[in-house]
């Protein structure tokens, strides 16, 4: 049997579970945070059911070439606004399906098929706990590659949301 490393990350978000929920499930809110440090969003496609499909595309910065990476979530299991689960896949720009190394992944030890899951928890006063975990690493370095980067990216999503920046569907704020 193989060795996996999961990534779990916690953050306490000051906005409320619904903002918080947008953020991850509407093209508006991903295309506001998705990437780390630097990079930005261009597209988001959302078809949020189970079965659904999310793809996005992050864009490196140009000083590191612009290049783009695409990557789809099949979502596996949904209970809105708190549970997202869903299986990450590097993509083309079609959305076909790309390993790793046809991606330009670096790092041996990420896999093929990612089994993602967010949770989202009212934390009281308006906030929000999210917890996101990913597993499936086979090295502790690709483990921590894909840490540093989640870490950036949940970073600009509490920055996006507590700054109201993504609408809550159905809210009049």
């Amino acid at each position: 049997m193989t060795t996996t490393y999961d990534v779990e990350v916690a953050r306490i978000v000051e906005a409320p579970v619904e903002r918080v929920w947008a953020a991850w499930t509407t093209p508006e809110g991903l295309r506001a945070w998705w990437g780390p440090a630097g990079f930005t969003c261009p597209r988001a496609d959302v078809d949020l059911r189970v079965g659904g499909r999310i793809a996005v595309t992050m864009r490196a910065p140009q000083e590191w070439g612009g290049l783009e990476q695409h990557s789809t979530w099949t979502i596996t299991e949904l209970t809105a606004p708190t549970l997202l689960r869903y299986v990450f896949r590097f993509a083309d720009a079609e959305g076909r399906a790309l390993t790793p190394a046809q991606a330009g992944i670096p790092a041996g030890g990420v896999p093929d098929e990612g089994e993602h899951e967010v949770r989202l928890a009212d934390a009281g006063d308006g906030r929000t706990e999210l917890r996101m975990t990913e597993r499936g690493y086979t090295t502790a370095e690709a483990r921590d590659m894909s840490r540093t980067g989640l870490e950036q990216c949940l970073d600009k999503l509490g920055a996006v949301v507590e700054r109201g920046r993504v609408h809550t569907p159905g809210a009049d704020s």
